[in-house]
């Protein structure tokens, strides 16, 4: 095939978005391959779309090849469905009514209408089943941007298994997991499966496979050694220890004025930050105020602490924390709190300072057990200078994009549907089932982020939008039209420059488009019979007749 740019829709760009911050963002902006509607909007141009079906293709040969059977669930969903499974609350899902007043909601993924699917299983002899589709989401993003990093629309390949027990389901996600790395391998991606928090999808393990990158909103926790890796957000490495000072029988009040802060706290006593506590309420959807309390030198994950909560809960407002504490926030603590304490693990032994829930004061040598009772999570943010759980190595932290991510959902929605089948014995049992995502726009956003250069995109091979981009020179249309016939009948996809414009113009686009090959024909060549062939990713250059470029590729 042979595309002849004079005819596509190539709107490139000499100058970046002025609010794009992503790599991605901006040379997939500049390249013409996606164009904004509106934020977290945003429309894949003529080559953005190939890129984008590449990506599919590949997804969907390693479905099959799985045994997964593709179908196609609408967009549009009854409310129903996801009242009966507990997500209608969602802000994250879009909401609407159509004429006669029926609401409907636009899913960000199709668990309900999938497990809605199951419902016409009857019998064990007809599990398990593997189940997938490419679909419109979409999702109210709180903070679209990012270029496709965080959209409000997307397509994405999700996939469900259906099994009789555990143990099926087991077979079935790992069956996923092996499938997913040789997606990503085939895309040209470096990727990581790790272990990560299940969210809103619930159930009872999830992995994610996150992509290094210079921009995205997941964090990869790795060992220098090798032997640990992890997303940010269920990593559980070890900190430094305290320095405590000298251990005290009793809680002892001191006078604290102007100290809001941690830093100012620690300066003030002469303490370690890591020997004080930082206290956080939280209210749950009842209006009770909990304490949320972690290590003075750590930051407080949210999600960690929703789920050691099991419950749905907010920063308090300023109202709620002085009935429920008595003091202003910055001098809040667990001694005398008379609501439920979760409390980070790294917090079960030591004395710490912590509010003494008067304003202006604190506690020095407070103690778990003795002072204050507290239920014990997981609640920290891993930070640098952690070390690895594994070996004791030193961790890196790489920013990275969420590119897929795999669940064991359970019984989780087939229950709440009553999607059940028939055991050997005539029994009625519920069908356990898994959850499997991929983005072929974070796909692609991935892509770029890890294969560029100062000059633009370089595209693995079995992504790119061409295979060849042939720059044809003034005068030399003739031999360049002869260049991009021989590598069409050879059966590469070609881009052909026959445009009207500066050779500067079209060696600059060739390396902002980022085909895996550049084929240049010139004067030269109307004398040699022959053309420049440049390798994108390494610069490399050789010259071949027209006549061996089939064959010397």
């Amino acid at each position: 095939m042979i595309a002849r740019a004079s005819q596509l829709f190539l709107p490139t760009l000499r100058d970046d978005p002025a609010d794009a911050e992503a790599v991605s963002h901006k040379l997939l902006v500049r390249g013409g391959f996606i164009r904004q509607v509106g934020a977290g909007i945003w429309t894949f141009m003529p080559l953005g779309w190939r890129v984008h079906r590449k990506v599919e293709q590949i997804i969907r040969e390693e479905m099959d090849a799985i045994g997964s059977q593709e179908m196609y669930a609408p967009v549009l969903t009854p409310a129903e469905l996801w009242k009966q499974t507990g997500r209608y609350g969602s802000p994250e899902i879009f909401k609407l009514k159509d004429r006669n007043g029926r609401d409907f909601v636009l899913p960000l993924t199709h668990e309900e209408t999938f497990a809605f699917h199951a419902l016409e299983i009857q019998s064990y002899r007809q599990l398990p089943q593997l189940w997938y589709h490419l679909q419109t989401k979409d999702r109210d993003e709180p903070r679209p941007g990012g270029g496709l990093l965080r959209l409000r629309e997307f397509v994405m390949k999700d996939s469900y298994s259906f099994d009789r027990d555990e143990a099926g389901l087991d077979v079935n996600f790992e069956k996923n997991r092996g499938t997913y790395v040789k997606i990503f391998e085939r895309c040209g991606l470096e990727t990581f499966g790790v272990q990560a928090e299940s969210g809103m999808m619930g159930g009872t393990e999830s992995v994610d496979f996150l992509a290094p990158s210079g921009s995205g909103q997941n964090t990869l926790v790795r060992c220098e050694n090798g032997d640990f890796a992890a997303d940010i957000e269920i990593a559980r490495t070890i900190p430094r220890e305290p320095r405590f000072p000298p251990r005290l029988d009793a809680p002892e009040e001191i006078e604290t004025p102007g100290t809001s802060t941690i830093e100012a706290l620690a300066q003030l006593l002469d303490v370690d930050e890591a020997a004080t506590s930082k206290a956080m309420p939280y209210t749950k959807n009842d209006g009770t105020v909990v304490l949320a309390l972690v290590r003075g030198d750590d930051r407080l994950d949210e999600a960690k602490l929703l789920s050691a909560l099991q419950a749905d809960a907010r920063p308090s407002t300023e109202d709620e924390i002085r009935a429920a504490f008595g003091a202003d926030p910055g001098s809040l603590g667990p001694v005398g709190f008379t609501g439920d304490v979760i409390a980070d693990d790294l917090l079960r032994e030591g004395q710490f300072v912590a509010g003494a829930n008067r304003t202006g004061r604190h506690l020095r040598g407070v103690e778990h057990g003795r002072d204050f009772q507290a239920s014990f999570a997981d609640i920290r943010i891993p930070r640098e200078g952690d070390r690895c759980p594994t070996c004791g190595g030193a961790l890196q932290f790489q920013t990275a994009i969420e590119v897929g991510h795999i669940f064991k959902l359970g019984t989780k929605y087939t229950e709440a549907l009553n999607a059940t089948y028939l055991d050997e014995d005539g029994q009625e049992q519920v069908i356990v089932m898994g959850s499997y995502g991929i983005g072929p726009a974070r796909v692609m956003a991935a892509a770029v982020e890890q294969h560029n250069d100062e000059n633009g995109i370089i595209w693995p091979p079995s992504i790119a939008p061409y295979d060849v981009h042939v720059v044809v020179l003034k005068g030399a249309e003739e031999i360049g039209e002869q260049a991009a016939q021989a590598l069409d009948a050879a059966g590469f996809e070609v881009l052909l420059d026959d445009r009207d414009q500066r050779p500067s113009e079209k060696f600059a686009d060739a390396d902002l488009l980022g085909c895996p090959i550049r084929v240049t024909a010139g004067k030269k060549s109307l004398e040699d019979g022959s053309v420049d062939v440049r390798d994108r990713a390494t610069g490399a250059e050789r010259r071949l007749a027209v006549a061996d470029l089939g064959k010397g590729l």
